[in-house]
Formats: C-alpha cells, sequence, structure tokens
C-alpha cells in the first residue's frame, strides 16, 4: 500500500454507486465511509474498483488558508485522482475573490461551489460548462513525462526527460514541502504553472491519465 504523505492525516469520505443523486438514494447504491490514509492515486483506484462513480469529500479545501495547506494540496490531488476515473466528486473550493482564479484548477471535476467569489455557485456553473476530462494530464513514455495543458484556452505541451525532474514529479504526487523539490526546478514549474504553492506546500496540478476520453491529438 502506498503511505500518505509525511506529515497529512488520514480523512474520511463517503461514496455511491452513481452519478445520478436520485439514484444514489436507492437500497445498496451507498458504498458507504471510506477512510483515505494512502496515496491517493491508489485510494481512488480501490475506491473505483469497489464500484464508486461518485464521492464526498468531507469538508471544503480552502487553498487561501496557508494553516491548512497540508490538507489544500492532498486533497486537489485526490480530486484530480478520482477525476482521471471520471468519478463524479462532492466538493467545495474556496479560491478567495479573484473570479477567475478557478481555472488554474478547471480540471478538476466541478465543485459544487466556489467560495470567496462574489457568487460561488454562478463561478461553479462557468467552471461547469467548461469542463471536461483530461483537460491537464501527464502520462509516462519510455523516459520521459509528457503533460498537455489546456487550463487556460490553447494546448500547452511539455516533454520533460531530466532525471531530476521526473523525481520531482515523483515527489509531488500527493503534494509536497517546498523544500523537497530542488528551487531551479520549483522555479521552472511554478513559472509554467504546473505547481501551484499553498503556504509552505506545493501541489502537482496535472493528474495523470490512463485512459484517453478522445484521441490524444484532438485533447
Amino acid at each position: 500500500m502506498t503511505p500518505a504523505p509525511t506529515g497529512t492525516a488520514p480523512f474520511t469520505v463517503t461514496a455511491s454507486r452513481d452519478y445520478d443523486p436520485a439514484l444514489r438514494e436507492l437500497p445498496h447504491m451507498s458504498l458507504g465511509r471510506y477512510e483515505i490514509d494512502m496515496g491517493g492515486g491508489e485510494a481512488a483506484r480501490r475506491l473505483f474498483a469497489a464500484g464508486a462513480r461518485h464521492v464526498t469529500l468531507p469538508r471544503p479545501v480552502d487553498v487561501t488558508d496557508a494553516a491548512d495547506a497540508a490538507w489544500s494540496v492532498r486533497a486537489l490531488s485526490f480530486v484530480g485522482d478520482l477525476s482521471s476515473l471520471a468519478v463524479s466528486v462532492d466538493w467545495q473550493l474556496h479560491t478567495g475573490p479573484d473570479p477567475d482564479a478557478w481555472r488554474h484548477y478547471g480540471h478538476l471535476h466541478p465543485p459544487t461551489a466556489v467560495l470567496g467569489t462574489a457568487d460561488p455557485l454562478a463561478t461553479a456553473r462557468a467552471w461547469r460548462a467548461a469542463y471536461y476530462i483530461c483537460k491537464c494530464v501527464f502520462r509516462y513514455g519510455p523516459g520521459f513525462i509528457q503533460v498537455r495543458d489546456r487550463r487556460y484556452g490553447e494546448l500547452r505541451r511539455f516533454t520533460i526527460d531530466e532525471p531530476d525532474y521526473h523525481r520531482a514529479v515523483e515527489a509531488l504526487a500527493d503534494g509536497a514541502p517546498v523544500d523537497a523539490i530542488p528551487k531551479p526546478i520549483l522555479d521552472d514549474l511554478v513559472g509554467e504553472s504546473l505547481v501551484l504553492r499553498f503556504g509552505d506546500r506545493l501541489w502537482w496540478a496535472p493528474y495523470r491519465v490512463r485512459r484517453w476520453s478522445e484521441a490524444p491529438l484532438v485533447i
């Protein structure tokens, strides 16, 4: 089992077998509560294998609260892992007053509300209208990592073949402390908005793609 990231506590989610809220109320559709005490990628795959198609996070993710940064990066990474499997997520994100801040996270399954904005529900609707799976992803090739990022409208494509950068991406899988990534590498990744910083923690934004929803040249 992949251990939970150092310095973060386990958390509990609830899961259901169906995306549709009405169907989730039927007998035997609930999968109950799951403790997430391992890496997010492994947890997401286990939930999917158990039949989960909808997951509810236990509390909002507030990226404006530096004191809660460890939870923020782990939760964002977990939502990304679920999004990569087309599992819907019931969650809320607090981004602060900037009405466009959601675009940094717009490849993740849309939340029910974007808190801190002038109209949290309208911002969530704009996110939902622009959302599609595989909007910002990475994949492993033979000796390289490729990132495809359409969060900001156009396709931005990056090929990463340096071993030091590979190690950085592995360290960032569920979020990492700032001092875990060499500064020159961190500056490069932050400069391209592939890594976002919250307090003393870092979040690797792309989620890993394992199955293309469309031909990759289209995405």
